[in-house]
């Protein structure tokens, strides 16, 4: 007597359930048919049917997916970190802020380093049209260019503070690497390589840096001229971003007891480098440097900024640094 269920038929629904309970479900036989079924067939085939909470043991070992869409929660107290934005690392690019960096890594030891957005630029996979037959840097190019940065960073950050924290939050510029995989080549999900995270190991990726409860850390926020002042007031927090490339500290108070900030990071690259020539030569409100931020008692102190003075030199507390 032929069996009501193929053993094919009753393969597939096995391997798409992993349960007894629903093959018999969908085949309308009971459990126990289903149990006695699928013992012969192992016998007979040397093959286990494995059961989905078998296959959850197997993976159990394995650590979560994890995702990009985080937040980093730092609890200081008493200490300095210091945030660059916007480098828009190129090849054979070495501003005089990406020098006056590494100066005050060595000089403040901070307990972290933070590339807030856009270190990578994208230029050959940007939305944006091509102007003319201008050369951009391919993907490649453009990632060793990060690559060969953010290690030199690392490398200084590390020999200043053994213990340094290197955190890099997502700019829109940084999301062109995966995105424009992820639209063009959806099947390659998850291969190691297809996200700019796989090629930087030694940062930890976050949407946001939460240094304190009162200050968050993230790439864009609010855009315009009072950009500062209305992300601070929108949020009710101290606000560090990137994305403008305006470098400035915009303090706000009100009937909360302490003053809190906007604060804008400036460009890490020069603002008239070729990474800009989109602004078609046009006047910029940008400017070169960094900020560096203090805290005490888990309160933010007034930030302060280093800023490109000259070819080869920073300004920073009344002095001039050369780089």
């Amino acid at each position: 007597m032929q069996p009501k269920v193929s053993r094919e038929q009753f393969i597939k629904v096995w391997n798409r359930t992993g349960s007894a309970a629903e093959v018999a479900k969908h085949l309308d036989i009971s459990e126990r048919s289903v149990h006695n079924r699928r013992r012969r067939i192992e016998k007979d085939s040397n093959q286990p049917l494995v059961s989905a909470n078998e296959r959850a043991k197997a993976f159990a070992h394995m650590q979560p997916i994890q995702t990009s869409l985080n937040r980093v929660d730092l609890g200081i107290l008493d200490q300095t970190i210091i945030v660059f934005s916007d480098a828009h690392f190129w090849p054979g690019e070495y501003t005089t802020a990406y020098r006056g960096l590494l100066w005050a890594i060595k000089e403040l030891k901070p307990h972290a380093v933070i590339s807030n957005g856009d270190a990578f630029d994208g230029a050959t996979i940007s939305r944006h049209d091509p102007l003319g037959w201008s050369k951009t840097p391919s993907v490649i190019e453009e990632l060793k260019a990060v690559q060969a940065h953010l290690g030199e960073i690392e490398e200084t950050a590390k020999e200043a503070r053994h213990n340094v924290k290197l955190l890099f939050t997502w700019g829109n510029h940084d999301t062109r690497f995966a995105n424009k995989l992820a639209s063009q080549a959806p099947q390659y999900r998850e291969v190691h390589g297809f996200k700019l995270q796989d090629h930087l190991p030694a940062w930890e990726f976050a949407w946001s840096v939460w240094p304190t409860p009162q200050c968050v850390i993230k790439h864009r926020f609010k855009n315009g001229v009072h950009a500062t002042h209305n992300a601070t007031l929108w949020a009710g927090t101290s606000v560090v971003t990137g994305h403008l490339h305006s470098l400035k500290v915009t303090p706000f108070s009100d009937y909360t007891p302490n003053v809190r900030y906007g604060v804008d990071t400036g460009t890490l690259a020069e603002p008239y480098g070729p990474q800009f020539d989109y602004g078609e030569g046009n006047p910029l409100n940008h400017r070169s440097g960094f900020a560096v931020l203090t805290f005490k008692n888990g309160r933010i102190l007034w930030p302060e900024l280093v800023h490109k003075w000259d070819e080869n030199q920073v300004e920073f507390r009344g002095q001039i640094i050369n780089v």
